[in-house]
């Protein structure tokens, strides 16, 4: 998919999704990810785009050509549901499948149903379900229109925590038989990581970066892309030197860290660099490591957030008046090292965790 337009919404997005696969479509509030949804649907249409799902061209604006919502074969599952609420489950799948005979219709529809974990209820209407219920029934009614592509748009916001997490796991095994891409929008980064293959980070209509999981949240492409999946250590550095093994040296606050991957950044060179919380490794108290590419640092704890049954550190390294390294560990660690606040501590900055970048606007007081 490619789309672009600066009006009325402005959009410069592109992104593929393989059959079997699903990518989730993540950004902030108006980031254009539902406008995005609606433009594969057919609902709305770019300025200027191309879309091809299944081997066929639904959008192509050079050549003038629009497929209609009724033959595009989309199946779309709403955020609030969207069921007709006169009608029972059963005859809300149903609608879905019209093209079909009566009783192939509703064979289908139990059958769908069924999938979803709702055999038995096919007689209750809408206000007769909890809302996960209802949601299953959306999904059902999708997916039994043998779509080319299914669309999810922040179907999972409007139920608890617990339902939730058991429609994750139903829609987790539900996609091993499904031979056919899925997209999804939210704004819950926790969710897309658990749900998805693929990331397309949004932020004001740009596609910012899109690819694996792994590689966008490990590897963003910039500053703003590490702080939309949620990295905290994200900081300004000078490239020493290239290493022979492809790798690099970088001065930051005093220390020399090696890093293992750097993208062909020239010495001399002012980059940004980040890491995930979760790839520093603390030190035993008077055990401090010297590994090879563990990038042994000293600093003072600054503070201390319990979130049960781990503690994220804030740690003070150089001056003081400079942005704090996070480091989550285990309570149980924490407190076996007597950690508290003032302490002073040493970590390790794996060389295969840390990631450079080239520097941007956003971050140039994180030194």
């Amino acid at each position: 998919m490619r789309v672009a337009q600066d009006a009325p919404i402005p959009l410069q997005a592109t992104f593929d999704c393989a059959s079997g696969n699903m990518l989730a479509l993540v950004g902030p509030s108006g980031a254009g990810k539902t406008t995005l949804l609606r433009m594969i649907a057919g609902l709305s249409t770019p300025v200027d785009g191309q879309i091809e799902c299944a081997g066929q061209t639904w959008l192509d604006t050079t050549q003038q050509r629009n497929v209609a919502v009724r033959d595009r074969r989309i199946g779309f599952v709403f955020q609030q549901y969207a069921l007709f609420p006169h009608l029972t489950a059963q005859q809300n799948v149903e609608q879905s499948c019209r093209h079909l005979r009566g009783a192939d219709r509703r064979q289908r529809a139990q059958h769908w149903l069924g999938k979803v974990n709702l055999a038995g209820l096919e007689a209750r209407r809408p206000d007769q379900l909890s809302g996960g219920q209802q949601q299953r029934v959306g999904l059902a009614r999708a997916l039994a229109r043998e779509p080319n592509i299914l669309l999810l748009d922040e179907p999972f916001s409007a139920v608890d925590r617990a339902t939730r997490d058991r429609l994750y796991q139903e829609l987790a095994q539900l996609r091993r038989e499904l031979s056919i891409p899925v997209v999804l929008v939210t704004h819950d980064l926790d969710e897309a990581i658990v749900l998805s293959d693929q990331l397309c980070m949004l932020s004001q209509g740009v596609t910012l970066q899109s690819g694996p999981v792994t590689e966008v949240t490990n590897r963003p492409s910039s500053v703003l892309v590490a702080r939309l999946v949620g990295i905290k250590n994200v900081f300004r550095a000078t490239v020493l030197e290239n290493t022979a093994d492809g790798g690099a040296l970088i001065e930051w606050r005093g220390n020399r860290l090696e890093v293992q991957l750097h993208n062909n950044f020239k010495p001399g060179q002012l980059v940004h660099w980040c890491i995930p919380q979760s790839h520093l490794i603390l030190h035993r108290r008077g055990r401090p490591s010297r590994g090879e590419r563990e990038n042994p640092v000293t600093g003072r704890v600054a503070d201390m957030l319990p979130l049960g049954d781990s503690v994220l550190l804030s740690i003070q390294v150089g001056r003081p008046d400079r942005p704090p390294v996070f480091l989550s560990v285990p309570l149980h660690a924490a407190q076996r090292n007597e950690i508290a606040v003032g302490v002073t501590v040493s970590f390790s900055l794996l060389a295969q965790s840390i990631h450079l970048m080239k520097p941007d606007r956003l971050g140039r007081s994180r030194r």
